[in-house]
């Protein structure tokens, strides 16, 4: 276990009862809404709520406003959800790029889910939707990985698998995880 106690807290929410992160591919959003539909809580997806509040995808943001746009519309979403919201929380695969995004993360339970080169290449398909896989989508995700991995494993509190197992089986291990730290 690396990152920040698990029993801290930030202030008068209680926030997240877990945060996933991870890359493209990892199943975060599969694996939250199981988690959240077994705890009877909501499941948050920041990319989602990037979405719902420019009216269009993180494709077109990419394209039309450029990276850095969504990046800082990024780190809004996630200090909002981390401040407001109880349930599961599913950050986008680039959200811990940003420095202030992982000091946000500082006392929120945090949960990588891992995924290999192999398994992420088959979940993303060819990368429709996704702008940072344009061209060779295994490369891309390659460089994705490697750049990422260990900004993962320093904000999370627990590493978990994902590589040829269930999203079922993952969402398994993340509750027993985060109902084992309470």
């Amino acid at each position: 276990m690396t990152g920040a106690p698990a029993g801290a807290s930030t202030g008068a929410s209680a926030g997240p009862r877990v945060v996933l992160v991870g890359p493209m591919g990892a199943g975060k959003t599969t694996v939250g809404g199981l988690l959240a539909d077994g705890w009877g809580v909501g499941l948050r997806d920041t990319d989602q709520d990037i979405e719902h509040a420019e009216g269009r995808s993180v494709s077109d943001i990419f394209v039309d406003s450029g990276e850095q746009y969504f990046r800082e519309r990024e780190h809004a979403a996630v200090l909002a959800a981390l401040e407001s919201h109880e349930g599961v929380l599913a950050l986008g695969g680039g959200a811990v790029l940003d420095e202030r995004t992982r000091s946000a993360l500082a006392g929120h339970f945090v949960v990588f889910l891992s995924v290999g080169l192999s398994d992420a290449v088959k979940r993303v398909g060819l990368g429709h939707g996704r702008p940072l896989l344009l061209g060779n989508v295994r490369s891309r995700v390659k460089v994705l990985l490697d750049e990422r991995t260990p900004i993962y494993r320093e904000v999370a509190d627990v590493v978990v698998e994902t590589d040829g197992r269930t999203a079922r089986e993952v969402a398994d291990e993340v509750r027993r995880a985060a109902e084992g730290r309470q």
